[in-house]
């Protein structure tokens, strides 16, 4: 499996994990979700297990070794997430975080991967006796590394006296679109929630052409991000459905065929009648285990199978207890702020394209924020009701 196929199933993966949140848990709220954070969570996991867990893991992951796993990680932290900020792209920032209790150490071949291919630092921890101040420590990095954005990916009383291990991923981006909206012309107009009501927000408006596409039943435009020198190429997607209410139904549709994004991607600018776009401002949480394992993940959280993680006897008593996940994003007429961070915390057990085309976006959609070359999704979601943060 080459990395290309990684990044394919990586992008699969995200589907159905957005999709499962879309029409259940997130089912009546917006919805901001970074994939890709989870997505490195489980792969750390996935180096540091064996057995049953470990086969459970690759196929949930779609995946057929540990090894390709971790060069998709090295990939995205060389290459997606590189510290290109001088080229007058977006900034990014990704970064992984392993707490450790003291009483433990890393198997040097973990610790190898950790550190190279996802350039995690390690952290001693007191959790027997300190376990609010550990959480206060993540809490803190991960505030850190999405530049104030998440405060509280741990909650408290997650984090206990049994707790031995915690794995943490958060990522940060900002981008400023090619071609900013003129804020004075930003204008209230109405918004139409799935229940038939409506809500007055604040659209962005321009007369430039844009990348839009009409597909049966939906439309998409895509927003690129200001690029300078820099080598990568990302972009904001919108999924508008045509009929008000026609979300449930897209929904549906983003997982039901092999490379959905990427078959629905808009390549030509085209001249555009009416076009409006809300702004908006998301944060989104969840302890995200009981999906994965609505999804099939189960033997992680319930065998172990840890056993290549830690170097102790005490290996055979971890598992993963609980996966939470926090991110954040603000649309508005500069470009896009969004950041997530992905924390496990691991205890003992048992214990179509026309000339003109109108876009507005004046009812629920779904968007993606997404690396081109790679084609790697960085973030999901939907956007039910622009008023609401949550």
């Amino acid at each position: 499996m080459d990395i290309r196929e990684t990044i394919k199933s990586h992008g699969e993966v995200a589907l159905a994990i957005t999709k499962r949140l879309l029409q259940h848990e997130a089912k009546n709220s917006n919805l901001v979700l970074s994939p890709l954070s989870i997505h490195v969570v489980l792969s750390l996991i996935a180096a540091g297990s064996n057995g049953p867990p470990l086969d459970q893991l690759l196929s949930f992951l779609k995946s057929d070794s540990t090894h390709n796993l971790n060069s998709f990680a090295s990939q995205i932290v060389s290459t997606v997430f590189a510290d290109v900020s001088h080229a007058g792209g977006p900034r990014l920032a990704f970064a992984n975080g392993v707490w450790l209790d003291r009483s433990l150490s890393l198997k040097p071949s973990f610790k190898q991967v950790a550190d190279t291919a996802f350039r995690a630092t390690l952290n001693q921890a007191d959790f027997k006796t300190k376990a609010v101040e550990v959480t206060s420590e993540v809490n803190s990095w991960a505030e850190k590394e999405t530049n104030g954005l998440i405060t509280e990916v741990l909650p408290p009383g997650s984090v206990d006296s049994l707790s031995r291990l915690i794995l943490a991923n958060a990522l940060y981006f900002k981008g400023a679109w090619e071609e900013k909206f003129d804020a004075s012309k930003t204008e209230k107009h109405d918004f139409y929630l799935l229940d038939g009501s409506s809500v007055e927000v604040p659209f962005m408006t321009s007369k430039k052409k844009q990348y839009v596409t009409a597909f049966d039943g939906f439309k998409v435009l895509a927003l690129p991000y200001k690029q300078g020198s820099d080598p990568r190429r990302i972009s904001m997607y919108f999924f508008l459905p045509d009929a008000k209410d026609g979300l449930p139904s897209l929904i549906e549709q983003i997982d039901s065929q092999s490379g959905f994004i990427d078959h629905h991607i808009p390549y030509q600018q085209v001249e555009v009648g009416q076009f409006k776009v809300p702004k908006f401002k998301i944060s989104f949480g969840i302890e995200v285990s009981n999906v994965l394992k609505e999804l099939g993940l189960v033997l992680p959280f319930t065998e172990g199978g840890l056993l290549e993680m830690v170097d102790s006897q005490m290996a055979q008593g971890l598992q993963v207890s609980k996966i939470f996940h926090k991110s954040f994003i603000e649309v508005n007429e500069e470009g896009t702020e969004a950041a997530a961070a992905s924390a496990a915390v691991i205890k003992l057990r048992g214990l179509f394209s026309i000339d003109i085309i109108d876009f507005v976006a004046n009812h629920p959609f779904l968007y993606v924020i997404r690396e081109d070359k790679t084609g790697i999704l960085l973030f999901t979601g939907q956007v039910l009701n622009p008023l609401s943060t949550e």
